[in-house]
């Protein structure tokens, strides 16, 4: 008899013991289902050393019933669940959930029906909605449902078109092969300082071995041509490659370079994708015939069959941290894996964080800097202009220096760019009459006018109400006041300055899918755009020749709050959408709109002095004991019924513990008290690098009860404190 531990996709019951049944052949990372009660569970076999269980006599134990058709997770995989859950005081199931995230791949090789309009000619007398299904659907080729989506009308339409004949069933294959890359596609002529970079990172994936780089250079310069040599050499060698992307907006760019590169694109994973495309990457990774994924966080725990190089671009990023569930930072969690996968890493930004400079400056990491511009381009010109000494009109935010530089751009056919990481029109909205402010009734949040779709909407937990015509708690008539600006406000202002220029608003409310991310991407690079109005979705990856100027609305947005890294978050912020301006031919200038001049971070983005600024900022890291030179943690806890939440704080609080290396400060209410309906209290862990922190959270809370309706979150490493 064979005697097999499972890791069940369960964290409240912990490992469990099977048996083999004979003539079954399992091995650790084998996925199985195996009976519970009446019921069955999905789980991985584990080595029974590395996860303690209480023993089980053999003849109490069940047989599994089925070992699934996919390879077994490889061991650095499983080495990679374990050290998430330990550092990030997470369950292993919550984490071992992530690399078994599409439920389908599971199952053995499937085909499925797609469909796709026949190539004849239309009949006379068609209905409307089959009429825009034809045009609409030329080349398109998927489920009834995804096709009915692209075409906007309902499935029942494109069924009744397949049985007059005007469509086709087609069947799929979901195991199909992507088309293969060709390292050798279209290789650039690299600048002497880029080809040295990309030796040392040739040589690293040729030789082998756990290697963190740390690639530092200024915005343009080339870092994405550099490691892509790397990523040539990898596949040459039949290993595979993760790049890592902050977010999706960032995908369609990448996408684009990847394919002039490499001849195809990269295989996508993100939560966007579609059940069967997330089914067909996923085994593609675990049969190893996927050669390049490019991804989100997500896919960092993917089952990699041969994984020989991970790169995460713009690794400063703070939406590599996940704020819900796992609260991992895949920017770190990249480097454990490939220490556990024994292969380079490759972290590339024009403007590190903190914790990486120190890690490359104490030896940790190879940093490798690029100093300048690819091909001849400068660096822009920045200048602050002081917003006490130039004032905008009245109920304006654009100051008489930049509407100047607006004008000058547009006579001479160049493009700006705008800058406020605000969306919508006004962050506040009240009533003139009798002063009531709309606030999110979920949330602890005021509501965000968003004029272009006529709605009031919670930025937090996504509540929408239309946007009213008179004051709901007056019942006053055309009395509501937007205060304040957002990019829409913004792009209304534009417009009435430069009422013939043609102006584009990027948000994540615009540009929501890679399409429309292709199609203003178009637009930009054909000259079709004069005025580009953004938040933070421009200040990265995008490469506009003709955009000589940006003007940065206002500097210090970042600076205000409870952030305790504010202002390294705006210093990388603005300076990378300084970075847009001048990457071609002509120079570029970058106007930096601020009431306070002196502030350091906005000193050293005038003078250039980056690594002024990241001393200073490290010193006052250094004094507080923050990280890199500390450590936090945050203790959440939340509850629908506020006494209840505020009652779980105290206890927790209550029962602290007394160690010379940790301070415990807290509880108090959250600054965002209030969030998607539940109270929400906050305590902050500070503790010297020495400490071991998570062992002292667990002893901490291990043996407190809570209500059934309380939520205790831990997390570690926070980069959000609201």
């Amino acid at each position: 008899m064979t005697r097999i531990r499972l890791l069940v996709m369960n964290a409240a019951l912990g490992p469990l013991d099977y048996r083999a049944p004979h003539g079954v052949e399992v091995e650790p990372g084998s996925v199985v289902v195996a009976p519970l009660g009446p019921r069955q569970v999905l789980g991985i076999v584990w080595e029974a050393e590395r996860l303690p269980a209480e023993t089980v006599g053999d003849n109490r134990l069940r047989p599994i019933l089925q070992v699934l058709p996919v390879p077994p997770l490889p061991a650095p995989l499983r080495r990679l669940i374990e050290w998430t859950a330990d550092y990030y005081c997470a369950s292993m199931a919550q984490v071992a959930r992530m690399a078994l995230s599409s439920a389908a791949a599971l199952q053995g090789g499937r085909s499925m029906t797609e469909y796709r309009l026949v190539e004849s000619e239309a009949p006379q007398r068609l209905t409307t909605q089959r009429k825009q299904a034809l045009e609409r659907l030329p080349g398109a080729q998927g489920t009834l449902r995804e096709l009915a989506e692209l075409a906007g009308v309902s499935d029942a339409v494109l069924r009744g078109m397949v049985n007059q004949g005007l469509m086709e069933a087609v069947q799929v294959d979901l195991d199909r092969p992507y088309q293969q890359a060709d390292p050798e596609h279209d290789v650039p002529d690299l600048s002497e300082g880029q080809q040295a970079a990309a030796d040392r990172f040739v040589d690293a994936v040729r030789d082998g071995g756990f290697t963190p780089f740390l690639l530092d250079g200024v915005t343009g310069s080339g870092k994405t041509e550099t490691y892509f040599e790397a990523v040539a050499e990898a596949m040459l060698l039949g290993k595979q490659v993760l790049v890592l992307l902050p977010e999706i907006a960032l995908t369609e760019n990448f996408l684009r370079r990847f394919e002039a590169r490499f001849g195809v694109a990269p295989i996508l994973w993100h939560s966007s994708l579609k059940s069967a495309e997330r089914r067909r990457a996923w085994r593609a990774v675990a049969h190893g015939s996927a050669q390049v994924v490019v991804g989100a966080r997500s896919a960092l725990f993917l089952p990699y069959a041969a994984l020989g190089l991970i790169v995460v671009d713009e690794a400063h990023e703070v939406s590599f941290k996940q704020d819900d569930g796992v609260r991992y930072n895949a920017r770190d969690v990249a480097v454990i894996r490939a220490r556990f996968e024994q292969i380079p890493v490759i972290l590339a930004s024009a403007t590190p964080a903190l914790e990486s400079m120190q890690l490359a400056e104490a030896g940790v990491y190879q940093k490798i800097y690029l100093p300048s511009r690819f091909g001849g381009a400068t660096l822009p010109d920045i200048h602050i202009i002081d917003l006490t000494q130039h004032q905008p009109e009245r109920n304006h935010w654009i100051s008489p220096p930049l509407v100047e530089a607006l004008h000058d751009r547009l006579a001479k056919g160049e493009q700006s760019l705008l800058f406020l990481n605000r969306r919508g029109y006004a962050p506040l909205t009240l009533c003139r009459q009798c002063g009531h402010r709309f606030q999110c009734k979920a949330c602890s949040a005021w509501l965000v006018e968003h004029r272009l779709s006529r709605r009031l909407a919670c930025h937090h937990c996504g509540y929408e109400e239309p946007m009213p015509t008179a004051c709901p708690e007056c019942g006053t008539p055309d009395c509501l006041v937007a205060c304040g600006p957002g990019v829409e406000r913004i792009a209304d202002e534009v417009r009435e300055i430069l009422p013939e220029a043609r102006i584009a608003v990027v948000t994540s409310d615009t540009l929501n899918s890679p399409e429309k991310i292709g199609e203003f991407v178009a637009a930009a690079e054909a000259k079709m755009i004069d005025v580009i109005v953004g938040t933070q979705l421009v200040t990265k990856g995008y490469h506009f020749p003709e955009l000589t100027l940006v003007g940065v609305i206002d500097a210090d947005l970042g600076l205000e709050g409870g952030d305790l890294r504010a202002g390294e978050r705006t210093y990388q912020q603005i300076a990378q959408v300084a970075g847009r301006a001048g990457r071609g031919e002509k120079p570029g200038e970058v106007l930096i709109q601020t009431r306070a001049p002196s502030a350091p971070v906005i000193a050293a983005l005038a003078s250039g002095d980056r690594d002024a600024f990241y001393a200073a900022e490290a010193e006052g890291r250094r004094h507080a004991c923050a990280p890199p030179f500390g450590r936090w943690a945050a203790i959440i806890v939340s509850s629908e019924d506020e006494a209840e939440a505020r009652d779980a704080a105290r206890m927790i609080g209550g029962t602290r513990p007394s160690l010379d290396d940790v301070a415990v400060l807290g509880p108090a209410p959250a600054p965002m008290a209030l969030l998607r309906g539940r109270y929400r209290y906050r305590l902050l862990i500070n503790a010297r690098r020495s400490a071991q922190l998570q062992a002292v959270i667990r002893q901490w809370l291990g043996d407190l009860k809570f209500p059934p309706g309380v939520r205790v979150g831990i997390d570690i490493d926070p980069y959000s404190f609201v």
